[in-house]
């Protein structure tokens, strides 16, 4: 198999793993640990375990109040998905693809309890005192975000390379020489 190859791979593998594992968690903060009906379990002074029904997207927007806008939430999430897929499928750096890999991987989380539930299950919640920096999220969301920042920073760090690159001069064959 081919360096490529075996990145691809590897992208396709890490998505696979956030995916089962996000389900995993799910599945059992809902089922061995009744989350719905504890309500919430303090982990850490920062950090409990509470239950939440997210109905729309990214930071609760997008809001799905009836079945006609969630089968639009999944579909326009799949192509999103399959959007990722090619793009992963089409890079080269394993940088990218990993990034990619995470955003694939969470959103097929969030897809499958969408579509098998009609919302997405949210469980993790960080805190410090009354304030809480983000909204209650689950593994896949965090690997979306993760997988986003990976590729922004990529973006961002690899257009100064690409940059530096097309401002050298051609060195002459007189002056590789010297």
């Amino acid at each position: 198999m081919s360096p490529l190859g075996k990145r691809r791979v590897i992208g396709i593998a890490l998505a696979l793993a956030i995916f089962v594992v996000d389900q995993w968690v799910k599945w059992w903060v809902t089922g061995p640990l009744e989350l719905q009906r504890v309500g919430a379990v303090e982990v850490l002074p920062f950090f409990d375990l509470r239950f939440t029904q997210n109905f729309g997207i990214s930071l609760g927007m997008f809001e799905a109040t009836n079945p006609e806008m969630r089968w639009a939430l999944v579909l326009v999430t799949g192509i999103i998905a399959l959007v990722v897929t090619v793009w992963m499928m089409r890079e080269r750096t394993l940088g990218d693809i990993l990034g990619l890999s995470l955003i694939l991987g969470g959103a097929l989380g969030n897809i499958r309890d969408r579509y098998a539930l009609g919302y997405v299950i949210d469980y993790a919640d960080l805190h410090f005192g009354t304030f809480r920096p983000f909204l209650i999220f689950n593994i896949a969301d965090a690997a979306i975000t993760i997988g986003v920042v990976i590729i922004l920073a990529r973006a961002f760090l690899m257009r100064d390379t690409v940059d530096d690159m097309m401002n050298e001069k051609p060195v002459s064959a007189g002056e590789k020489a010297r």
